[in-house]
């Protein structure tokens, strides 16, 4: 839906809300025209049943609003007197439409010092988890997000049981463009295992201000441009569907080019403009090797000493292996007595790989040896052609095209580019697209797999790990709990200071209270 249709949409609520109440606004003493008016109806309908003004503020928050309606609704019948559960239950089954029939057939009076406390235990724990949830879902969507590393592609960098928070609010807070949605989950309701939203509507895409762009060497949470799984799970591999871009499976790699970049990979290696990429020093980047031994290795020995990962018999003998590793690491392996010699797969070209972006045969790209391909940046223009089309394809149709609302077809006619019929030669970018990759190079589907990722599709920042689980131990990650993921040198722990803090904040709650009690 657009910002027309939208704009449509908030003014027939407008009416609606008029209509249905405009009588109950005189029996509180108002004029009946305050109904009528957008945006101060609501406020003034909040000092109708005694709350602050600011809860106008959410009744316009996507998903937040899903929540605070029907508590108005609630409010506004309480405050005339109807308190029963079935007057309660009704005017939650009518999506609030029973209000109209108290205002028309109803003499009803005006509470005006109406006890605001709930009359009963359950009540008040409702309006607890309520506002609860209100609360979380506001610093969700808007500030932080946990996030969990499911994947080994960063793997070194952030490792597979690290549990981060996602900073929304660093390259701007994208709002929410699936507005009926399941607050506080993804795109799958846990344990129900259905899917957590509606697709329609849509409001269109809106990021608020940033404090910072993405930076080379950034680690960025983004929806996976290409996902149409039911969710992120093998199991949904059976099914898919389309899915709006804020409901998209959530993915975490390195941002290892920017708009405007000129970037390729040789031997599995990145390059920028002609140059090696260069790393800041916490990045601990792998790539994929083979090794022939004289006998079989003993794994947990060499992973522990070597600092290897993923790491698994070739043959029954137990005399070949694949793994992955850091340069320093296979330096040290390579010493190891046993080993007879080391092959880095990165160092293989195998030619044309089909599932390698742009899925070109005249390009002959593969994971190791790729590009050069430019990456599009806003408000630059670049040619059209049959042999650059397969580039900017998607874009065109998808990213610029059917996810913004606009029917954007591509065709060709020969060497000749069709856009909904009309011959084209160049084409000039409406957003920013990154290149990102895994730290793991030979064991991460990336943008080598799928390609550019556009600027909307981007979820925010990571830079907290605030608990680290091994699945393989079964034991917490000490030395990485409360660790930043940006920065250098060795991560610190501040496990210790967040503690002390959380000691503190009782300790001063404790003695206030007490203070307080005293002086009554």
């Amino acid at each position: 839906m657009s910002w027309t249709g939208w704009l449509l949409f908030i003014l027939l609520v407008q009416v609606v809300h008029f209509l249905g109440t405009w009588k109950l606004y005189t029996k509180a003493g108002r004029k009946a025209w305050e109904a009528a008016v957008p945006v101060y109806n609501a406020v003034v309908l909040m000092k109708i049943i005694n709350r602050p003004w600011w809860w106008t503020i959410l009744l316009f928050i996507p998903i937040v609003n899903l929540i605070i309606f029907p508590v108005v609704w609630i409010e506004t019948i309480r405050s005339f007197g109807r308190n029963s559960n079935m007057d309660t239950f009704l005017v939650l089954i009518t999506l609030g439409l029973y209000i109209y029939y108290i205002n028309y057939t109803q003499e009803v009076a005006y509470i005006q010092n109406r006890s605001l406390k709930p009359r009963t235990s359950a009540g008040e724990w409702v309006s607890s988890i309520s506002f609860a949830v209100v609360a979380a879902t506001i610093v969700h969507t808007y500030f932080m997000q946990p996030f969990t590393i499911p994947t080994s592609s960063l793997e070194k960098t952030l490792l597979v049981g690290d549990f981060l928070f996602v900073s929304k609010f660093h390259y701007g807070a994208r709002a929410p463009m699936t507005p009926i949605s399941f607050p506080m989950v993804h795109d799958t309701i846990p344990v129900a295992k259905v899917k957590s939203y509606t697709s329609k509507p849509q409001i269109p895409y809106f990021r608020f201000p940033g404090f910072q762009k993405i930076k080379r060497n950034d680690i960025v949470v983004f929806n996976w441009p290409v996902d149409t799984l039911i969710d992120i799970n093998p199991a949904s591999m059976r099914g898919s569907v389309q899915k709006p871009i804020d409901k998209k499976s959530n993915y975490v790699k390195r941002c290892v080019g920017l708009p405007g970049d000129s970037l390729s990979v040789k031997n599995g290696r990145v390059f920028i403009d002609g140059q090696p990429l260069e790393l800041n020093d916490r990045a601990k980047i792998q790539f994929g090797y083979q090794a022939a031994t004289k006998k079989p290795l003993n794994i947990p020995f060499i992973k522990e000493r070597y600092d290897i990962t993923d790491i698994y018999p070739l043959n029954r003998e137990g005399t070949a292996y694949q793994f992955h590793a850091t340069d320093e690491a296979i330096e040290k392996f390579k010493n190891y007595p046993d080993v007879v010699k080391v092959i880095a797969t990165n160092d293989i070209d195998n030619g044309w790989e089909q599932n390698v972006f742009p899925n070109d045969a005249q390009y002959g790209f593969n994971n190791n040896f790729f590009g050069p391909i430019y990456i599009p940046e806003a408000g630059k223009t670049v040619a059209i052609n049959s042999e650059s089309i397969s580039f900017y394809k998607r874009i065109i149709e998808t990213y610029e095209g059917s996810e913004m609302g606009i029917e954007n077809k591509i065709t060709q006619n020969g060497t000749q580019v069709l856009l909904n019929g009309q011959a084209i030669n160049e084409y000039t970018f409406k957003m920013d697209y990154y290149w990102l990759m895994g730290d793991n190079r030979n064991n991460s589907q990336d943008a080598r797999t799928w390609g550019y990722v556009p600027f909307n599709h981007v979820v925010g920042k990571p830079v907290f790990v605030w608990m680290s689980w091994d699945s393989n131990t079964g034991s917490v990650r000490w030395d990485r709990v409360f660790t930043t993921v940006g920065g250098s040198g060795k991560p610190a722990s501040y496990l210790m200071y967040f503690v002390f803090a959380v000691i503190a904040w009782f300790g001063f709650n404790f003695f206030r209270k007490r203070n307080k009690s005293a002086k009554k």
